[in-house]
This record gives structure tokens, C-alpha cells and sequence, in this order.
């Protein structure tokens, strides 16, 4: 099986760089082991959250402020806002709706009520554009009788630190009741799928109506919409205050929804997802790789002119550590990682840990490194990337997108 790019990973960075690849009229084949890490997102992607611990506020010139070994300066700082602007055309394509620009960051809320920086948010999910100039003053957080996922004090103290009245609503329907006497928990994803038809979401809609009359936005948990925005907009026209979602706990609908609409996307531009399936060796000739292996195709190798490497971080396995050493398990690629394990930690939850930066060794043009030298058709995206720590500074959906796009540009250059 030859395609013109095959691609290890299928998350964030894995189908933007599909999409891009297929857009462009490749052949793309994408290898990916189950679901990634998109499945937490809660609506929002970040382009730069924070430096040395304070908020960043103009993204894009605070990445002309970053190391040369991050993957924005391996990419370059002056490429960032153009990459940016077609990210977020991407998304639009894909049917994902997000507001947000890359000048200056808005404000997300988290699932525990705290207001964190972000570059885009779901159009339908609450924004705050400026924490000195609220939306709206009197907010009514709806909460589903027996819904997990929702820390409803925490979340609502966090709306009255930043100044908001909130007027903590609990509610339920016949639908989600029955759900709740289920064996199943009550959780987003059951969630969504018992609130799809226009009954069960009337039903919502009028407990809503006749509950929060009184405020200026109604806040209801991220649990609509696993495929599609299509329920979010039928009940939105049901209801007659504005309505805003908020981000749930994991599991989270909203990532399920992002993954959904991008594999859709992929699939329909002639990508070919290979869901469920390890990429598990490569086979080089000189400095070039020719062909991936994967477990479920063991007799028939994927082979192609390009490759990319977008299989994640630890989380999923892209990076792989035991009692001696950091490595990356499919092409043996290089990695940039301390050789002493005791310094690969620091003691204390809240420290910044070294391991969090730790990733694939490439060049400047994000080609991977082996044994020092550049593979030449082989590119490294997203998160297994080193020199950034995405928890602390907030940029790994960031990353993983405009490293993405990056490649693709290397990529067609070289076709």
C-alpha cells in the first residue's frame, strides 16, 4: 500500500496535518491507535497561556520572546500569526465554530470556575473577552440532578470571584431521570446521547425557561452534541434567555465532538483513517524512511515519500519511559531527554517538572533526528515535539496545530 504521506498519530496535530496534506490533493493515510488526548478538550485551544507563571495576554508577541529550541522558534515567530489564521480556517471548514483571534487571548472557563487564557473558544461555550468588562452581570449555572462531572460549587464560586451573581439552578427532566435509574452512570456521554431528540431537548428547555428568568445568561454543562453542534443550536432556539455552555470533566463531549467533526472532515477529502491500529517499526534506507509497519497490516507495510511523526507525548505512548531512559518506541528516533532518571522529577505536584518538556530531537525544519543526523522525509508534530512544557505554558493545541501545518508547507516544498 503506497500513499504520497503516511501519518502516525491521529489526534489534534495528527488530522490537522491530514487535512492540510489532503486539501492539497495527497494521498494521505493516517495510523491511529485509539483516542487521543483531544478527548479532554473542553472547547477551547490555546496559542500561549503563560510565561514564568503570568498570563499572556498578546500571544504573538510573546512568542518572539521564546527559546530557540521551542517548536514555535523551530517553525518561526514571524510564521506563527499566518499559521494561525489558517488553523482556525481548518476548523471552519471542518464545521467547528470557534471565536477568537491570535493578537490577543480571551479568557475560558474551567470546569472548577477558573479563568484561564485561550486563543479560541466554541462559539457556543461562555467567553469573557475582558475580565474588567463582564458580559453579563446575573448568570443561572443550570445543574442536571445526578450529573457527575460538574464541581457546581467550585464552578460557581469561581463565577462569583470573577465578579459575576450566580444563582445556582438544579433541574432535571423525565429523560434524565430515567437515565439516572439506569445501570449506566450519569455521565456527559450518556448524557448526550439520551438529549438528541427535539422532545427530550423542549423538555430541557422549558425547565430552563421557567428556572432562570431572571438572568442574563443561562450556563448549562458541555454535555450536547457528541457528533455536531446541530443539538446546541435546536435547544439554543428553545430557549429564550442567551444560552452558554461551560466545559465539563472528563470525559469530555466537546473533545469527542472535535474529533468527530475532523476525522469526518479527513475522511471526506479521501483521507484514509486507520482506526485501531499501532504503527510498530520503520524501515530505513540511508536517511530516508520507506515504509511503517503497523500490527493489524504486519504483511503489508504502509510505504510513501513522506512521513510524520503525531503520536503524542506520554499519554499516549509516543513517548515511552522506563527504569534508564526516555525513548520513542516505533522508529528509534532521537530524544531529547536528561540520561539521569533522578533528574527527570522534581519533587512537589505544583513544580515544573523536567520530563514535561521532554520529546523528539529534530532540526529547524522539524525533521527527526537519528543517531544525530536529519531523516530527510520524516517530520516530527503536536506533542511529542521537546522544549515545551504544555501544562505550564498553554500552548499544546497551539503547538500541535501550527507545527502541523508547518510540515505540511515542508512537505509540498519537497513534492
Amino acid at each position: 500500500m503506497r500513499m504520497d504521506t503516511v501519518i502516525i498519530g491521529g489526534g489534534l496535530s495528527g488530522l490537522t496535518c491530514g487535512i492540510a496534506l489532503a486539501k492539497r490533493g495527497q494521498r494521505v493515510t493516517i495510523v491511529a491507535s485509539g483516542q487521543s488526548t483531544l478527548m479532554f478538550n473542553g472547547g477551547s485551544m490555546e496559542l500561549l497561556g503563560s510565561i514564568d507563571g503570568k498570563a499572556v495576554t498578546a500571544p504573538l508577541d510573546a512568542i518572539a520572546t521564546l527559546p530557540h529550541d521551542h517548536p514555535y522558534s523551530k517553525i518561526g515567530a514571524a510564521n506563527i500569526a499566518s499559521l494561525a489564521d489558517r488553523a482556525k480556517r481548518l476548523l471552519t471548514d471542518a464545521g467547528i465554530n470557534m471565536e477568537g483571534n491570535a493578537a490577543a487571548n480571551h479568557w475560558r472557563i474551567t470546569p472548577m470556575g477558573v479563568a484561564k487564557p485561550a486563543w479560541l473558544t466554541l462559539s457556543d461555550h461562555l467567553r469573557i473577552d475582558d475580565l474588567s468588562k463582564l458580559p453579563a452581570k446575573r448568570l443561572a449555572l443550570m445543574c442536571i440532578r445526578g450529573y457527575f462531572d460538574q464541581p457546581n460549587a467550585m464552578l460557581a464560586q469561581g463565577l462569583r470571584d470573577l465578579g459575576f451573581d450566580v444563582d445556582v439552578i438544579e433541574f432535571t427532566t423525565d429523560d434524565i431521570t430515567a437515565l439516572r435509574r439506569s445501570p449506566s452512570e450519569m455521565r456527559a456521554t450518556s448524557l448526550a446521547k439520551r438529549l438528541v431528540s427535539n422532545n427530550a431537548l423542549q423538555r430541557v428547555a422549558d425547565q430552563i425557561n421557567s428556572l432562570a428568568a431572571e438572568a442574563d445568561i443561562v450556563l448549562l454543562p458541555s454535555v450536547l452534541g457528541q457528533n455536531d453542534d446541530f443539538e446546541i443550536q435546536t435547544l439554543t432556539s428553545m430557549v429564550k434567555k442567551p444560552l452558554r455552555l461551560v466545559a465539563t470533566l472528563p470525559p469530555a463531549v466537546t473533545g469527542m465532538r472535535l474529533m468527530s467533526q475532523l476525522r469526518h472532515y479527513f475522511k471526506m477529502l479521501g483521507g484514509n483513517y486507520l482506526m485501531g491500529d499501532n504503527a510498530v517499526s520503520g524501515t530505513f534506507d540511508g536517511d530516508r524512511l520507506t515504509a511503517v509497519s503497523t500490527a493489524k497490516l504486519a504483511d503489508m507495510p504502509l510505504k510513501a515519500d513522506q512521513f510524520v511523526l503525531a503520536s503524542g507525548s506520554f499519554i499516549s505512548r509516543g513517548l515511552v519511559a522506563d527504569y534508564e531512559r526516555v525513548y520513542e518506541p516505533v522508529l528509534g528516533v532521537d530524544v531529547d531527554a536528561d540520561s539521569d532518571p533522578d533528574r527527570w522529577t522534581t519533587f512537589g505536584v505544583l513544580q515544573p517538572q523536567a520530563y514535561s518538556r521532554y520529546g523528539v530531537a529534530t532540526d529547524d525544519r522539524l525533521r527527526c533526528l537519528k543517531q544525530g543526523k536529519p531523516i530527510a522525509n520524516l517530520h516530527a508534530i503536536g506533542s511529542i515535539l521537546s522544549g515545551h512544557d504544555a501544562i505550564k505554558t498553554g500552548d499544546g493545541t497551539g503547538v500541535s496545530m501550527l507545527t502541523a501545518l508547518a510540515a505540511v508547507d515542508r512537505i509540498m516544498e519537497n513534492k
